[in-house]
């Protein structure tokens, strides 16, 4: 999008108004903006992850890799298409770094703050900080165009898309006879205890009382042994 010279989305007009201040890449400023950004999930109290780190690092050094790659494009075609690949790979990102479950990103991590203190809607919250970006953008002098349009428009619909292409799926193990075992990336197997006569797992063996009762908590035991053991072999 920045080769493309055509606008670019509101943080990244903002990331090339302080570059063009300051002398520093725009990827640069992207990881330094993004790091000062982190430091107001503190009162927030949001807690970052590994995909947010990632994101403050990662996305800024990518940055200025790819505009060390890509050389500059003087015919329109050309830059029109930058502009749709720098776009729908935006959306591709998106997807991929959500559908991984290590935390959002500094700007995503401020926007689910600031909806859950001011208890404004996420769409509120989320226009809201765009707006100021891109304005503050704009009063510094960054990019500012039809890709800026073309992103607020196609951003959304790409992302949701995205997100479900790369959507993990759920291993969920159904659990007979009250064994509720495991979803979830790996498989987290074990026997959560199995209800029976108003008893879960351990606890319902440990209460049963008479021989019946023993008997039956130990056939759901066995079950659940049985079906974890299933587990562990897929």
């Amino acid at each position: 999008m920045v080769r493309a010279e055509l606008g670019l989305d509101p943080w990244d007009v903002f990331h090339q108004g302080v570059s063009e201040h300051t002398g520093l890449s725009i990827g640069t400023v992207s990881i330094i903006v993004g790091a000062l950004v982190l430091l107001l999930w503190w009162p927030l109290r949001e807690r970052p992850g590994l995909g947010t780190v990632s994101n403050v690092f990662l996305v800024g050094l990518s940055m200025d890799a790819t505009l060390w790659l890509l050389p500059h494009a003087d015919a329109l075609v050309f830059r029109i298409a930058l502009l749709v690949a720098g776009v729908v790979l935006n959306g591709a990102a998106t997807g991929l770094y959500i559908s991984a479950r290590f935390g959002p990103g500094p700007r995503d991590g401020l926007m689910t703050g600031l909806h859950k203190v001011t208890g404004r809607s996420i769409r509120l919250v989320r226009t809201g900080i765009e707006v100021a970006v891109l304005i503050s953008g704009i009063l510094l002098g960054g990019a500012v165009g039809v890709g800026t349009v073309l992103y607020a428009l196609a951003i959304g619909p790409l992302a949701q898309f995205f997100l479900r292409a790369f959507a993990l799926p759920e291993q969920q193990v159904a659990a007979g006879a009250g064994v509720e075992g495991a979803a979830g990336a790996g498989v987290e197997a074990g026997v959560e205890g199995a209800a029976s006569s108003g008893a879960e797992g351990a606890e319902g063996a440990e209460g049963a009382k008479g021989a019946k009762g023993a008997e039956g908590a130990s056939r759901v035991v066995a079950r659940g042994g049985r079906q974890r053991r299933a587990i562990l072999r897929r």
